[in-house]
C-alpha cells in the first residue's frame, strides 16, 4: 500500500500581502462557489483513476495519510466549503489520516469556522502571525493585528486544537533584532507545538518590491537578517523546539508530517488551480488561471488544466533527493540513499560533496551528510551543485 498526501489550494484572499507572489486572488469572491464545485469534481475524478489503475493495471493501492489545505487564505472562504471538501475526500479515498492541516489568517477566522474545521476532521492549524508589532504587520500588508492573533489562538485552544503551528517572519521592514527576540519570546510563552521561521524574500512583481525599489521602505542588511535567524534559532532550540528543517521547529513528535513527506520525496497530489503533484516519478501541475480552470470543467475539457513538467530519470531523482533531504537538519541518511538508489552517495556525488565539505558548507559522518551552521546561511549555494 502506497501512502500519498493531498494538497488543496484555496487561492482566495481578502487582501494580498505586500510580499506575496503566490497564485492568489482578491476581489474574485464570485468565483468561490464554482471553484469549489470544480475542486470536488477533480477530487472525485482522480480518486476514480486511482481505483481504476488499482483494479485493472495492478497498481499499488493508495491510502491518504496527510491533507494540507493552503492558499491564498483558506480561512477566507465560508467554512461550509472546507467541510464539503473534507467530506469529498472522506467519501472518495481510502484514508489512514495522520495529519490534516489548514492555514488560517487571524482576521478571517472565528469560533464557528474553527469548530467546523475540527468537526470536519482537521486536526492541525497553521496560523499566520508573522510579527507581534502591529506597525510592522501593517508595513507588509497583513490585515490582522497581534490582538487578532491572540484571540484566534486562544479560541483554537478552547475548542481543542492540540497541534498548532505559528508562522513568524524575519527581515521585515522596520524590524529590528530586538523585535525578533520579543516575538520569539512571546510565541514561546504561548507554547505552540510547532513554529515556522521564514526569512522575507523580496520577489519581483510584489507591492513590497516596488516600495523598496522606490525607497519608500528600507530593509535591514543581510548580516542583520542572519543575526535575527541565528538568535531565534538558538532561543527556540533552547526552549524545547527542535529544528528539523531550515525554517521549521517543533516539539518532539509534532514535525509537519505533510511537509516531511515532501522533503522525503514521497508522493502527493495537488488539487485546484496552480497546485503541484508528484506521482510515479512525474511532476505536473494545474494551470494558473482560475477562470480557465473553471471554464475547462464547464466545457468538460478538464484535461486541459494539467501541465506536465518532468518525468524523472534516475539521475534527476537522485539529485532532487539530495536537495530535498539537505533541507532537513539531519540531512541525507547514507544507508537510506543506498537502499533507495542501490549505490553509495559518495560513489556518485563524491566530488561535489567533497567540494562542499572543504568549503565547510556540509558535514559528513558515518551515517549522515548535513548542512553546517554556515551551510544553513548559504543553502542555495549547496543546492546549486545538484541542479
Amino acid at each position: 500500500m502506497k501512502k500519498v498526501g493531498i494538497y488543496i489550494h484555496i487561492p482566495f484572499c481578502k487582501q494580498k500581502c505586500y510580499y506575496c507572489d503566490f497564485i492568489s486572488y482578491c476581489n474574485k469572491d464570485y468565483l468561490i462557489c464554482d471553484y469549489v464545485k470544480c475542486l470536488k469534481t477533480e477530487l472525485k475524478e482522480v480518486a476514480n483513476v486511482i481505483k481504476y489503475n488499482c483494479k485493472y493495471n495492478n497498481s499499488e493501492p493508495v491510502v491518504i495519510d496527510t491533507i494540507y489545505i493552503g492558499g491564498g487564505t483558506p480561512s477566507y472562504i465560508d467554512s461550509k466549503y472546507i467541510k464539503e471538501i473534507m467530506e469529498t475526500i472522506n467519501k472518495s479515498y481510502e484514508l489512514d489520516l495522520e495529519e490534516a492541516t489548514i492555514e488560517v489568517n487571524p482576521k478571517t477566522v472565528d469560533e464557528l469556522k474553527l469548530k467546523t474545521y475540527k468537526e470536519a476532521g482537521i486536526n492541525r492549524l497553521s496560523i499566520g502571525m508573522q510579527e507581534t508589532k502591529d506597525e510592522i504587520l501593517k508595513k507588509i500588508g497583513r490585515i490582522h493585528t497581534y490582538s487578532d492573533f491572540l484571540k484566534t489562538y486562544r479560541i483554537a485552544r478552547k475548542i481543542g486544537f492540540d497541534n498548532i503551528n505559528i508562522d513568524i517572519m524575519i527581515g521585515l521592514p522596520n524590524q529590528k533584532l530586538e523585535d525578533v527576540k520579543d516575538t520569539i519570546n512571546k510565541v514561546i510563552e504561548l507554547n505552540p507545538e510547532h513554529i515556522s521561521l521564514y526569512s522575507l524574500i523580496l520577489e519581483e512583481n510584489t507591492k513590497l518590491y516596488e516600495l523598496v525599489k522606490n525607497k519608500e521602505i528600507t530593509l535591514e542588511t543581510d548580516e542583520i537578517e542572519r543575526r535575527m535567524y541565528h538568535s531565534a534559532r538558538k532561543n527556540l532550540n533552547r526552549n524545547g523546539y527542535k529544528q528539523y528543517e531550515i525554517s521549521n521547529f517543533s516539539k518532539k513528535g509534532y514535525e509537519s508530517k505533510h511537509n516531511l513527506n515532501c522533503w522525503n520525496q514521497n508522493e502527493y497530489i495537488g488539487f485546484g488551480v496552480a497546485s503541484h503533484s508528484y506521482t510515479d516519478n512525474i511532476r505536473y501541475s494545474n494551470i494558473e488561471s482560475i477562470e480557465q480552470y473553471i471554464e475547462n470543467y464547464k466545457q468538460n475539457k478538464q484535461e486541459n488544466n494539467i501541465i506536465f513538467h518532468e518525468k524523472q530519470n534516475e539521475q534527476s531523482k537522485m539529485m532532487e533527493y539530495i536537495m530535498l533531504n539537505l533541507r532537513k537538519i539531519k540531512g541525507i541518511n547514507i544507508c537510506e540513499f543506498k537502499k533507495v538508489f542501490k549505490d553509495d552517495v559518495m560513489n556518485i556525488f563524491g566530488e561535489k560533496i567533497s567540494k562542499l565539505h572543504n568549503q565547510k558548507l556540509i558535514k559528513i559522518s558515518r551515517s549522515n551528510i548535513a548542512l553546517t551552521i554556515k551551510g544553513l546561511d548559504l543553502a542555495n549555494i549547496v543546492w546549486q551543485e545538484f541542479v
